[in-house]
């Protein structure tokens, strides 16, 4: 019983081991463009665009609508004024469909920002945010890339909340506010 125990606790610590960002501060930021929502409607991101603006919070998160990203959405909902005061973009990307993300734009998101679709997991496997145990779902990691289209701060953790406050961090540091 005791090995069992040991070997169930060995194989649920392998799984929740996040994977490492691949993307480093200074490593450019692939570009890319798909199917996104906010506030319930559908449009094309398109990141080239969006760093126009501003420096971009680009957050990847698991699954909509379960309790960890519902919390994330909730923070990251909570701080997009302050955000958007800083003159940054915040955009999260799962695997899930754009229907599903029509929705969790409205409910979790509170139509505060996007919500970027890529079941395809191609821009999830460009940003090395794949999760160790499906590659093609997302692991909680989030980017800021700076508007010279480089990564200028990279985190990758389990806590939900610490992606709003670290990333927020990096986007006032970059301000040099």
């Amino acid at each position: 019983m005791r090995i069992h125990t040991l070997a169930c606790t060995a194989a649920l610590l392998c799984l929740s081991v996040p994977a490492q960002a691949a993307l480093k501060p200074g490593d450019a930021a692939p570009s890319f463009k798909t199917p996104a929502a906010v506030a319930g409607k559908a449009f094309d991101f398109d990141m080239a665009e969006a760093l126009k603006k501003g420096p971009v919070v680009l957050y990847f998160f698991p699954k909509a609508f379960t309790q960890g990203c519902t919390l994330e959405a909730h923070a990251f909902a909570e701080a997009t004024p302050q955000f958007a005061a800083m003159k940054a973009t915040v955009v999260g990307m799962s695997h899930d469909d754009i229907d599903t993300l029509k929705r969790f734009s409205t409910e979790a998101c509170r139509d505060q920002f996007a919500v970027a679709s890529d079941p395809k997991a191609v821009t999830i496997k460009a940003y090395d945010a794949g999760a160790a145990a499906n590659p093609a779902r997302a692991d909680r990691i989030s980017y800021v890339v700076g508007q010279d289209g480089k990564v200028k701060f990279a985190l990758v953790s389990s806590d939900p909340l610490a992606h709003v406050e670290q990333t927020k961090a990096a986007v006032r540091q970059l301000q040099g506010k």
